[in-house]
């Protein structure tokens, strides 16, 4: 008999507010976190004009990448969500990418997968046929939460800002 998958856990998401800029960059203060996104801290203005643009996103698209929050405590723990691709020098460009982030301490308990589905509910009401997930391809966390949502790899590719190598991963709708 198939062994069946543990339960999910439950997530909380929200629009990103302006404080929570403060808290984004609070959670993701630590080099575990970065170790995939450039490696460093980014300063609390990357974390300002990001949720500013996720407000922006959710009022004109229907989704963003919302703000994750622990439903036993309300804590900020990170966020997921989709975003048309920030780029349009490389990569692809004109589709939207799924993605999330989460705090050092909330990893490996299921909040990125369930906190994913959750946001890709928004992403098909919104019309969406398709979404694709750029991750570092040493990064094996995020690599698995892109198979627990169903996404199939479909290329790989070095990236001109970080120079290592990425998988594009991609799920239709």
């Amino acid at each position: 008999m198939p062994q069946s998958l543990p339960p999910l856990p439950a997530v909380e998401l929200r629009v990103p507010t302006e404080e929570d800029a403060w808290e984004w960059h609070r959670v993701f203060d630590d080099p575990e976190v970065m170790e995939f996104h450039g490696g460093a801290s980014a300063e609390l203005s990357v974390y300002e004009e990001l949720t500013a643009r996720q407000r922006r996103h959710h009022a004109e698209r229907g989704f963003c990448f919302y703000t994750m929050l622990d439903p036993a405590d309300g804590a900020v723990i990170g966020f997921t969500g989709a975003q048309p691709w920030p780029r349009t020098d490389w990569g692809p460009v004109g589709e939207i990418e799924i993605g999330w982030r989460l705090g050092r301490k909330y990893w490996g308990k299921g909040y990125a997968t369930a906190a994913a589905r959750r946001a890709l509910d928004d992403v098909r009401a919104a019309g969406v046929r398709q979404v694709v997930a750029m991750v570092d391809a040493r990064n094996a966390r995020s690599i698995a939460v892109t198979r627990r949502l169903g996404m199939r790899h479909t290329e790989t590719f070095v990236s001109p800002v970080s120079r290592a190598t990425g998988l594009c991963h991609r799920l239709d709708l």
